[in-house]
């Protein structure tokens, strides 16, 4: 047993971290949160952003150093709160990332039909914690504020990210200023709110997180290799539940071949959560690699096409892509392939299409209010000069076509 639970970790943003609680230092140490160093914060994006290898396990230590200083803010500006809360309020930030996925986002919906934080609560639920971690995760807990500092619309997890993203992407439109930030928090009648000496940075905050979206996370290459990625597991799942994966041949780990023979599950099924939590991105990329010589051809050539970065092609356009266009574009990818694949492999292999969309703002979540020193409240749109509400409540939809 390690006797001294009072660590530092020496973090490239933030420089050194230390652990503040010995309770925190159980908590790093359990698997749930050790298998977050197997998991990459932006999944595929090292393919475009060869910096970005960082963690779910880095982000959400950076996510707790910054959870420790927002709380010690409000402490200063006299908030009342206690050693658990505290305490709890620390755990819940570290442990909220616990649910996801293998490649995060991409494969969020491939496992379970529920959400990573609905996985991150059950989660939470097994490690034994006080009852106050788990309401302040799930916002049952009485003082509303401090589930606002792990969710809301400017929480310590956004902070954390956006500023860990842009460090390891090289993208400086994502540098916010998330020191003056959390030096502006404050709580006004149980809700969290910024001092009006913040406005600025808030503004800027909402602009970048507007940008990284569609500069980095909805990159179009990035798009495209999620796309890649999910017809591999989609054509997996289909040898695997016709029996003709042949895993002795092409070895795969238990846990991944778990899912692909029973499909995506439900919440309740113990034993799906059990191979679930020993899943990770090396699970993945350990059986891609071993599909690259796999008897099936479709999935055989996907796994090549991943393994050395050929990534297809991705259209984005403002309207919805017609069934004529995307029936001429299959009709072309048959020609392509010489005709060796189906019309309807085409279709489920070979291209994709959805939608992307992003806003800066959401009215219909928690307001981020900005506390005027005479007491008054006002909502970001009414503070600002440069926010105003209709560019706030612009919903941004675009489509895109991708085919490899």
């Amino acid at each position: 047993m390690d006797k001294n639970k009072r660590k530092i970790i020496n973090d490239p943003v933030y420089g050194f971290i230390a652990i503040p609680r010995e309770e925190l230092y159980d908590l790093i140490q359990s698997p749930s949160v050790q298998r977050l160093r197997r998991i990459k914060q932006l999944g595929l994006s090292n393919l475009v952003y060869p910096g970005a290898e960082h963690t779910r396990f880095s982000h959400s230590i950076g996510a707790m150093y910054l959870m420790n200083q927002a709380l010690n803010v409000l402490q200063e500006k006299g908030e009342d709160i206690s050693e658990e809360e505290y305490s709890a309020s620390l755990q819940a930030i570290l442990l909220h990332d616990v649910g996801h996925a293998p490649f995060s986002h991409c494969l969020e919906s491939f496992f379970f039909d529920s959400s990573h934080e609905d996985l991150s609560l059950h989660f939470m639920k097994d490690l034994n914690l006080s009852d106050i971690v788990t309401d302040i995760f799930s916002d049952r807990y009485k003082k509303r504020f401090l589930h606002e500092l792990v969710s809301s619309q400017v929480d310590t997890d956004r902070l954390d990210y956006l500023t860990r993203d842009s460090f390891f992407t090289g993208v400086s439109e994502g540098v916010i200023g998330t020191d003056r930030i959390l030096k502006m928090f404050s709580v006004h009648n149980d809700e969290l709110v910024i001092d009006e000496k913040g406005i600025y940075s808030i503004e800027k905050f909402i602009i970048s997180r507007r940008l990284m979206y569609w500069q980095v996370y909805m990159h179009k290459t990035v798009v495209g290799a999620d796309c890649l990625l999910q017809n591999i597991l989609k054509r997996a799942k289909f040898l695997a539940m016709n029996n003709d994966l042949l895993p002795n041949k092409y070895p795969i780990t238990p846990h991944l071949l778990y899912f692909l023979e029973k499909g995506t599950r439900k919440i309740e099924d113990k034993e799906a959560l059990e191979h679930y939590i020993l899943l990770d991105d090396t699970d993945i990329w350990s059986s891609i690699k071993t599909w690259t010589s796999h008897k099936d051809k479709i999935l055989s050539l996907l796994s090549n096409k991943l393994m050395n970065r050929n990534l297809g092609h991705l259209k984005i356009q403002q309207n919805v892509f017609s069934e004529e266009d995307l029936k001429q574009k299959r009709q072309a990818l048959l020609k392509k392939y010489n005709n060796e694949f189906s019309l309807q492999e085409v279709e489920d292999y070979f291209s994709a299409t959805n939608e992307l969309h992003n806003r800066a703002y959401s009215f219909d979540d928690r307001k981020i209010n900005i506390l005027y020193k005479n007491g008054e409240i006002k909502e970001i749109y009414e503070a600002s000069d440069q926010l105003d509400k209709n560019f706030l409540s612009k919903y941004i939809r675009k489509y895109y076509y991708f085919e490899q």
